[in-house]
């Protein structure tokens, strides 16, 4: 049959069968080039961190971005970030900020499901407030200044802890830390003050004890870590001779969350190391 045809309807079928041959062996080979391509790049973990724009949250920002790491960066007001914003123009790509204030649970499913798709190694529960002391004298207590700690310091690390658990489950690593305190250790209290504060710690520190029982067996990791008393904004007033570097701080911190694991998930780490009791 194609003897009879005309030598240019002969060209012509062997052009298309070419073609068709070409592009079917390019369809094989292109998903296997991907994934070699892929499996070449190397792999860049991603910390999310809550409350980065000063004091804890910010130096984390810059020490998890020394080390290389992508950072989603969240703050309440980016646009009154200047350090954040700073560190961002400095490493294009690895700090990407977003707004987020933890007491709106909406506005944190809206950032899950932003981040639907992307891996999250460690979850860091940063923001946190005080609550103010003289809002938590006795027989003066103002009790929605209570309720506003709780929400933020208690509350709303659940909330992240379950809005990000896929993303968490998906990445290499597998952690999620709160930064808590020593103030919530109920072994530790001797003296009476803060109670707002003391006790959203002590209470987020049982959240996350829970929850370490629960992600073990998914492979995830939960930790608490407390930075001792440190130079920012939250311990303004107190003798500068009394507080740490946030570098010191936020130094140790991070080696206490390099260190954990499943064995040690449920862990509340003081910043030397050593556990402290609850």
């Amino acid at each position: 049959m194609i003897s009879k045809l005309p030598r240019k309807g002969i060209d012509r079928i062997r052009w298309l069968l070419v073609v068709s041959v070409s592009g079917l062996l390019l369809a094989m080979l292109l998903p296997a080039v991907a994934q070699e391509a892929s499996e070449d790049l190397p792999y860049i973990p991603t910390v999310l961190i809550t409350g980065a724009n000063r004091g804890l949250g910010l130096e984390f920002t810059r020490q998890y971005v020394d080390r290389g790491w992508r950072v989603i960066a969240t703050a309440r007001r980016p646009d009154a970030a200047d350090d954040l914003n700073a560190l961002a123009e400095k490493h294009p790509g690895l700090v990407i900020i977003e707004q987020l204030d933890v007491q709106d649970f909406d506005v944190i499913d809206a950032l899950s499901e932003k981040y639907a798709d992307t891996p999250i190694d460690i979850l860091l529960n940063n923001a946190g407030i005080n609550g103010g002391a003289r809002n938590q004298m006795f027989r003066k207590l103002q009790y929605e200044a209570f309720d506003e700690v709780l929400l933020t310091n208690t509350i709303a690390p659940l909330k992240m802890s379950e809005a990000f658990y896929e993303n968490v489950l998906a990445s290499q690593q597998k952690k999620i830390v709160t930064v808590s305190s020593s103030e919530g250790s109920i072994g530790g209290a001797t003296q009476p003050r803060l109670y707002f504060y003391r006790s959203s710690k002590a209470a987020v520190n049982m959240l996350m004890v829970n929850l370490a029982l629960q992600l073990k067996r998914k492979g995830i990791s939960v930790g608490m870590v407390n930075p001792g008393p440190t130079d920012t904004d939250f311990m303004a007033g107190l003798p500068k001779s009394m507080l740490r570097s946030p570098t010191d701080a936020v130094a140790d911190m991070i080696r206490n969350i390099d260190g954990l694991n499943l064995e040690t998930s449920g862990t509340f780490w003081q910043y030397d190391g050593t556990i402290i009791p609850w």
